[in-house]
This record gives C-alpha cells, sequence and structure tokens, in this order.
C-alpha cells in the first residue's frame, strides 16, 4: 500500500529559515569579500605596534607597575575602529550595490535581518578582541621589561571586558550604518562619537564637560576594562556602552522600517 505524504509536512518551513538561516546567510555574507580579512590583518598590525610602543614607553620611563593587559586594553582607542570598518561594511555595502532588496527579500522581517546583522557583528568582533587581546599581552610582556604583573585571572578579566565592549562597539556601529546607509556618514558619525568628540570634551577640561566625556561610550569602555571606579564603578561603564548601542540599534530599527529599500 502507498503512503499518502501530508501537504503540511512537505509544505512547512523550509530547512534554514528564520533566525537561525538569517544569521547563516550574514556569516555567509561576511566573510565571501575580503573586507573582513583586511580588517582582522589591519587589527593585527595595530595592536601589535601599539602595544609594543605602550609598554616600552612604559619601561623607558619608569612608570610604575601596571597589569600587563592594560597595554591591548588601551590600544583600543586605535584598534576599535578595526571593528567599525567590519561592522559598517555589513550594511552600507549592501546599500552602496543594491543587494540590500534582495537582502530584504529573503529576510522581509527587518527586526530580524537587523538582529542577525548585530548578533554576527558583535560575535565577530568579541572573537577578534580576544585573538587580539591574547596577541596584545604577548609582545606588551617583554615590552614591559619587569614594569608590569602577570596574574591570569585578572588578565582574563580584562581581555573578556575589552572584547565585550568591541562587540558593543560592533552593535553601535550596525544601528548607525542603518539609519544612515551611507559609508561615509556611518563612519564619520561613529568616529565623531568615540573618538572626536572625547578628544575635544578632555582638551577644553572642566568639571561640566569631564561629566559628559564620562558618559560617552568609549570613556565608559575604558572604566570598565580597567576596573577603574572612579567616577563610577566598572559595571555602570558597562551599562552607559550597552545603552548607547541599544539606542543606535533602536533608531536603526525605526529608520528601517519607515524607509524604503
Amino acid at each position: 500500500m502507498s503512503t499518502i505524504t501530508s501537504p503540511q509536512r512537505t509544505l512547512g518551513r523550509p530547512r534554514g529559515g528564520g533566525l537561525a538561516g538569517a544569521v547563516a546567510s550574514e556569516w555567509t555574507k561576511l566573510w565571501s569579500v575580503r573586507n573582513p580579512w583586511g580588517c582582522v590583518v589591519a587589527g593585527l598590525g595595530l595592536m601589535s605596534v601599539f602595544t609594543y610602543y605602550y609598554a616600552a614607553i612604559a619601561r623607558i620611563n619608569h612608570k610604575p607597575i601596571q597589569p600587563v593587559a592594560n597595554a591591548p586594553v588601551t590600544a583600543v582607542i586605535l584598534v576599535q575602529f578595526v571593528v567599525v570598518a567590519l561592522a559598517m561594511t555589513m550594511v552600507t555595502n549592501e546599500y552602496a550595490n543594491g543587494s540590500v532588496r534582495a537582502t530584504l527579500l529573503w529576510v522581509p522581517v527587518r527586526a530580524r535581518m537587523l538582529l542577525a546583522k548585530t548578533l554576527v557583528a558583535g560575535g565577530v568582533s568579541f572573537v577578534l578582541g580576544l585573538v587580539l587581546g591574547v596577541l596584545g599581552v604577548a609582545i606588551a610582556w617583554p615590552a614591559f621589561g619587569g614594569h608590569a604583573t602577570f596574574g591570569l585571572g585578572e588578565v582574563a578579566s580584562q581581555l573578556l571586558k575589552m572584547s565585550a565592549y568591541l562587540a558593543l562597539v560592533a552593535v553601535l556601529t550596525v544601528g548607525t550604518a542603518v539609519a544612515l546607509r551611507s559609508e561615509a556618514s556611518t563612519f564619520a558619525a561613529v568616529f565623531f562619537l568615540l573618538a572626536a568628540l572625547p578628544t575635544v570634551l578632555v582638551g577644553i577640561g572642566g568639571e561640566f564637560l569631564t561629566t559628559v566625556n564620562d558618559a560617552l561610550p568609549q570613556s565608559a569602555g575604558n572604566h570598565f576594562a580597567l576596573g577603574h571606579t572612579d567616577p563610577y564603578p566598572p559595571e555602570v561603564g558597562f551599562c552607559v556602552v550597552l545603552g548607547w548601542a541599544v539606542l543606535a540599534h533602536v533608531v536603526g530599527l525605526t529608520v528601517l522600517r519607515r524607509r524604503d529599500a
């Protein structure tokens, strides 16, 4: 006797769909182009040069002994823009070449599409942060020449915090890129928030401007990763960066839902 196949079984949801399928698609698209590989190479180079310079200067100037992971954490001031470039192009490249229309046809639920990009960008940036952090410690330790301490727990904690900060920077960048769509506009906006504005505020000085600077993502991330308790506990620093990332994500999703591709 032949078996009759139920239409519901053959016409069910395609395998690989939903959020898992969207994440897999974003992962494939990310590594199918050369840009992320270039970002990884640039990150390795920046981390190597900056951590060696930081540690060597500390040794030459006989600065107080400090945790060795301070070197890669401080290098994030530059390295974070590698993450910005990687996360930004996941969005802006699609708007530039028009492939965002195909992406939205494959993943019509816009919140799901944005979440998939965010998860891939954040996850890749977190892992990249760990790799760069380990490299930075390996280079900085001999360069410090005895002017640093090495505690495995302390190093692991700082590198995990640094990587979490970079992941949130990626989330912030994806949200900004979806809102602005342009590569130049996105990079300018993120650069202004992470580097230009803090530099101006610190340069001018004053109690009020210092307080404003402490509420910006880079300063908060620095407090978090280095474990500073002034002007607020490290956990508050993490929440500040998370708040900025969520805000960018909400703005990006709002614009994505209101505009045509």
